[in-house]
């Protein structure tokens, strides 16, 4: 049951078409498919058993981050509140890998390079050229940000850095002040938030994935000292 006055729920937007096909996403702006509505629905489901409330949600500016935030406010019969948005908390762009799914990607580049692309930290996959489509200076979500900010790939770690002012400078301060928040994002953003609150260190962030649909919780005290993290395990038998 929650009980701490300083506290951060992430979560990870459930399934979308591309993620059953192995297909790599990135920043490409697809929606959820019914399983991830499912798995969002149930993370409510949970949420709301278990206590949570919230007084603002940090969403990415793609699209199945609002899917599993609307999925999820839905089934926790939770009422309306603010929404913020950001492409800081968009999930890592995955350069020339974007679109493709891990079959191809192996067969054209080999396992072991692909590998350290797909799970490592300081590897970058190979960039998207300036006149690519799938580039993000292309796309009408990003056209009110500086073009020099828009990334063509990105490792791990910068992706860690590309979120970490948004944690610095707007979640860290409001959680502070004793805002209830939950951030609904991706699989890499979330790895490397967790990363930086939990002193991971590059070698064992390679092993740890973030799982679809299911809600982590950090419970803070007022020097924002972590004293528990709480996972809500996804039931697939309900869903």
């Amino acid at each position: 049951m929650n009980t701490s006055k300083y506290q951060l729920v992430l979560a990870r937007h459930g399934h979308t078409e591309w993620n059953l096909n192995n297909r790599f996403t990135g920043w490409s702006d697809v929606p959820l498919s019914k399983t991830g509505i499912n798995e969002s629905t149930q993370a409510g489901t949970q949420l709301a058993a278990e206590g949570y409330t919230f007084d603002e949600a940090h969403i990415s500016v793609l699209m199945r981050t609002r899917q599993a935030l609307d999925a999820i406010l839905k089934s926790a019969d939770h009422p309306a509140i603010p929404v913020y948005t950001s492409w800081r908390l968009n999930e890592r762009h995955y350069g020339n890998l974007q679109g493709l799914n891990k079959q191809e990607i192996f067969d054209t580049w080999g396992q072991e390079q692909s590998y350290r692309w797909w799970r490592g930290y300081h590897d970058a996959p190979p960039s998207l050229e300036s006149n690519d489509p799938r580039h993000p200076c292309f796309d009408d979500l990003y056209n009110m940000l500086d073009p020099t900010l828009l990334p063509d790939t990105e490792s791990l770690a910068q992706c860690r850095a590309r979120l970490l002012p948004y944690w610095n400078e707007t979640l860290l301060p409001r959680i502070q002040a004793g805002k209830r928040i939950i951030v609904v994002s991706h699989g890499n953003t979330l790895r490397g938030l967790r990363m930086y609150l939990e002193n991971i260190n590059p070698a064992d962030i390679e092993a740890i994935e973030i799982p679809l649909g299911a809600p982590f919780v950090y419970h803070f005290d007022a020097d924002m000292n972590i004293l528990k993290i709480e996972h809500l395990e996804y039931d697939h038998c309900s869903a």
